[in-house]
């Protein structure tokens, strides 16, 4: 973990939907960092006054670089400014990466199952990048949980990583809450317990649980996992604000 606050170089951004981008960072001294880690953000007002966020990494970089993922709030303090006010070249306080339970190591060859809500996908991303990276045999699977196609994160690359006989084992189910894309074989709708239960790896194969999301989306699911019989004690969760059920 990196207590001090440094000064990071943005050397990249990009769009990931309408209201998200990603930022690429230069951290000094940074080198590497665990998928599934965090950063925090500090913006400094011209009167002084100071707002700290915590962002997830979305990247897998072994370099002094990292990639955060920022979806804007409406109400948001720090978000507005990170997906429309930086560009290339400014500079950013930065804390971290933080974190050392919410991750996945390279060398964990257990089925690993990720279930993101909305932009609770980024971590997750770090991981099925690390996954990628390392040329893990692990089986790992995404199921994606997203208000419509357009709210996708990632979503070429994601089709890239999953295309059969790829490299690296990922399967990937999207549950589209609101909207559909054209000829998709379900009408939209809410997760549930029935479709989680077909969707993710079986309990006899003990796999190893990532969830990302909203708290109440986070809860609900962990509830229906363990309900459906699988070991509390690989569900690892990791929320953020927002009460949003299962959606």
């Amino acid at each position: 973990m990196t207590s001090s606050w440094k000064v990071a170089d943005v050397v990249a951004v990009h769009e990931e939907t309408s209201n998200a981008r990603t930022l690429r960072l230069r951290v000094p001294k940074l080198m590497g960092h665990l998928p599934g880690q965090h950063v925090d953000v500090r913006l400094t007002a011209p009167d002084g006054y100071q707002a700290v966020r915590s962002y997830s990494v979305a990247s897998a970089l072994p370099s002094d670089e990292l990639e955060i993922t920022v979806e804007e709030l409406p109400d948001g303090e720090v978000s507005p400014y990170l997906v429309h006010g930086v560009s290339v070249g400014d500079q950013l306080e930065v804390r971290g990466p933080v974190g050392g339970w919410f991750v996945w190591h390279a060398d964990d060859a257990s089925p690993t199952q990720l279930i993101a809500g909305g932009s609770g996908v980024v971590p997750l991303m770090s991981m099925i990048r690390a996954h990628a990276v390392s040329a893990s045999v692990a089986p790992f699977r995404l199921l994606y949980s997203v208000r419509n196609p357009d709210g996708v994160f990632y979503r070429g690359e994601l089709a890239s990583l999953a295309m059969p006989g790829g490299a690296t084992p990922l399967e990937i189910t999207y549950v589209y809450t609101r909207a559909v894309p054209d000829g998709w074989p379900t009408p939209p709708g809410r997760l549930d317990a029935d479709l989680l239960a077909r969707s993710v790896l079986p309990a006899a194969e003990n796999p190893a649980f990532f969830i990302c999301g909203a708290t109440g989306f986070v809860e609900t699911v962990s509830d229906w996992l363990v309900q459906a019989g699988h070991d509390p004690d690989r569900i690892k969760t990791e929320r953020y604000g927002g009460i949003g059920g299962a959606s």
